[in-house]
């Protein structure tokens, strides 16, 4: 007789079944196996919000082995996930195979390695009923809000959208962003720059204007008045007010007044979290919070290592905990002492502060093996899983690293009662930042150093200049900073961030202009309409209480059916509502006309939504049907005709490549066009992406490649 352990994915099961041996069959689900029925709400909301869960589409097979291979076992392991969905799962599979919930069959892996498996196999619980409540309430929130709000927008505007809890905050964020945008009156202002050349060295540096007779100059913010006086300040708003310092200063003199020098301490920044981490590989990598995502589930479920084998080389992903345990704090201490030496370890280990509503069940996402360097598993993985083990492995050795120490410089330069100042800094003692530096740190932390400068010195003036700004708007949103705009609010949780994001570009409601995200105008309408009637759904705080409701529960604090109660009470009163104040009222979607002239009948084509995504489309419908795909140029030229290639989507919503002249030419391809030539050839050379990481010549016969760097 064997034990059973049952987990979510292939990946983990054949890594887990490394480490447990003869005896043990590891098996996946394949994630869950039972849900709510996608044709009808599913909840019961006269009967205590009861939900009626049916097997999942597809998983007749899967359950049919679980029974098969649970009859035959003498006892069944639940290992999934180690957070509410993956207690949930097991919770579904417990009932289906009839183990008994007071068994203590429960298994965690807060990391797949040795002892990360043996530590959860040899610490087996009962399955948390309160953990598998906090998801239920999750989820039938969700439900009650997608199933009751999507019709309403169906009737109100049009057939195909949808509603949810999390997703409508999300794209109202970016909608007010964009708002603000279009509200904001840009400011004229101006600085005084002046560059000087050091007595001694003859090195020219830069400083700016900071007072004039002792009142400071200030920059206005984007929401100052800049129409208030403000006697101990002075507003440069125009050219003429900075042509009058410059008279001031016309055949001056300048002379260091003051230089101050101090040394300033850096600290690493903490381990990563689910958030962190997003957003640290959306700046550096350019990675979305998807890609993150799976990449980062490759990495905890397992990678065949040569030498080693399977093996999880990174702690659980989904966490808001800065805790990191002893054992990791001693690893990275080693690997620092021997590879760095002894100055570059702190006086005592690390200690990070988790935030007070964070859940702490798991660890900062960390290498399960501080000892397996980047370079070294390099060769066992595909770049996205090098870039990302590299991001996160080398975070988390810095964070156990000492202080960078920075030699910091200020220096005062007077001329006719107007002070100029210059400051710089330079590294004294790298620390940390030898092998790590965040990507706001990485442009700056180079800033130069000013040339040996002491008081009374007479600098020499180079040049001077008035120079013109403007007062910036605020920036759209990145998927980076939406995700820390988010978490700062509290809405969604660790688990949500990516999926909350996929699905508001999913559904056309936000989408990417570069690294930014905007609203559409079906986004715009949809949040306004919901503002209106449902402003509950839509407010920050209103999500981030509930957020926090469920946590509660989770932690057994609050019954989970009273608070379902609560939401369902009001939702279903501003539903009414709603239905009630629009009765026979129909929001259209304006379009967004485009250059493009309908070849039938000469007017501007407009941009319309469809299943696949966005389309052209003549205004004229239905007199004239005319409609295209929106075409996108990419760099390169097609190997067999040399007409421009084209980004184009399949029905899947996947990125490919063809010439421009199809259908005569049927030229595709899945790899990307670069602006590279073949040496060879001289065609159009393609980046294959994915672990080969190479560039390949697609002209039959040529068969040039090279391996690029990664």
């Amino acid at each position: 007789m064997s034990y059973l352990v049952i987990v979510e994915s292939p990946a983990k099961a054949k890594t887990i079944q490394k480490y447990l041996g003869k005896g043990y069959e590891v098996v996946a689900s394949m994630g869950h196996i039972r849900d709510l029925p996608k044709s009808t709400l599913g909840v019961d909301t006269e009967n205590n919000f009861e939900p009626k869960y049916i097997n999942m589409k597809g998983k007749a097979s899967i359950i049919k082995d679980l029974k098969s291979r649970a009859k035959k076992c003498e006892k069944v392991y639940l290992a999934t996930d180690p957070d509410r969905e993956g207690e949930a799962i097991s919770w579904h599979i417990a009932q289906l195979l009839n183990l008994d919930m007071n068994d203590n069959n429960r298994v965690e892996f807060n990391e797949i390695t040795k002892t990360g498996v043996s530590n959860g196999m040899n610490n087996p619980h009962k399955i948390d009923l309160d953990l598998v409540n906090a998801q239920q309430a999750r989820r039938i929130l969700d439900r009650l809000v997608g199933y009751k709000l999507s019709p309403f927008l169906w009737k109100k505007v049009k057939r195909g959208l949808s509603a949810g809890r999390v997703q409508s905050v999300a794209v109202s964020i970016v909608v007010d962003r964009e708002n603000e945008i279009r509200k904001f009156v840009p400011k004229e202002y101006w600085s005084i720059d002046a560059k000087f050349t050091a007595p001694v060295s003859r090195k020219v540096f830069s400083a700016s204007l900071l007072s004039v007779d002792g009142k400071k100059i200030e920059i206005p913010a984007k929401d100052s008045d800049t129409s208030k006086k403000d006697n101990k300040k002075i507003f440069i708003s125009t050219k003429e007010d900075a042509d009058k310092i410059l008279a001031m200063l016309e055949g001056a003199e300048y002379t260091v007044t003051s230089v101050k020098k101090r040394v300033t301490k850096k600290q690493p920044s903490p381990p990563f979290i689910t958030s962190t981490m997003q957003q640290e590989a959306s700046k550096k990598l350019g990675f979305s919070s998807k890609r993150t995502m799976k990449t980062a589930q490759e990495l905890y479920e397992g990678i065949d290592i040569q030498g080693i084998g399977a093996v999880g080389l990174i702690t659980y992903m989904r966490t808001d905990s800065l805790r990191v345990s002893d054992e990791a704090k001693t690893a990275a201490s080693s690997y620092i002492e021997t590879v760095y030496g002894k100055s570059y370890l702190p006086d005592k280990p690390r200690v990070y502060k988790t935030k007070s509503n964070a859940q702490d069940a798991h660890e900062a996402i960390r290498p399960s093996l501080p000892d397996l360097t980047p370079a070294r598993v390099k060769a066992n993985l595909t770049s996205d899983q090098y870039k990302l083990y590299e991001l996160i492995w080398s975070r988390f050795i810095a964070s156990q690293m000492a202080n960078a120490l920075l030699d910091t410089v200020s220096v005062d330069i007077e001329a006719n009662k107007c002070i100029f100042r210059a400051s710089g800094y330079s590294v004294k003692f790298d620390g940390f930042m030898v092998l790590y530096k965040e990507a706001n740190d990485e442009e700056t932390i180079e800033k130069k150093m000013l040339p040996p400068l002491n008081e009374n010195d007479n600098v020499k003036l180079k040049s001077i200049a008035g120079n013109q700004h403007f007062t910036q708007h605020p920036l759209r949103y990145t998927e980076a900073s939406l995700i820390k705009a988010m978490e700062e609010n509290g809405i969604g949780r660790p688990s949500t961030y990516a999926p909350t994001i996929s699905t508001i570009t999913a559904r056309q409601y936000v989408e990417h202009d570069g690294k930014q995200l905007k609203p559409t105008s079906l986004g715009e309408i949809i949040t306004e309409l919901m503002k209106e009637h449902f402003h509950g759904i839509v407010d920050a705080k209103f999500t981030a209480d509930m957020e926090t409701s469920l946590d509660e529960i989770e932690k057994g604090e609050k019954d989970w059916i009273a608070t379902l109660a609560r939401f369902y009470e009001g939702f279903s009163a501003d539903l009414q509502k709603a239905e009630n104040a629009m009765e026979g009222k129909r929001v259209k979607v304006p379009s967004e006309e485009t250059d493009e002239i309908c070849e039938n009948c000469g007017r501007n084509m407009v941009i319309k939504f469809g299943k696949y995504g966005k389309f052209l489309a003549c205004p004229g419908f239905p007199d004239c049907k005319n409609a295209k795909q929106i075409v996108t140029e990419t760099e390169g030229n097609c190997p067999l005709c040399e007409k421009k290639m084209l980004l184009k989507k399949s029905k899947k919503g996947r990125s490919f490549y063809g010439c421009e002249g199809y259908p005569e030419c049927t030229f595709m391809t899945w790899n990307v066009p670069t602006a590279e030539k073949c040496p060879e050839c001289g065609k159009t050379l393609f980046n294959k992406g994915g672990k080969s990481c190479k560039l390949i010549c697609e002209n039959k016969g040529c068969g040039y490649e090279r391996e690029l760097k990664k």
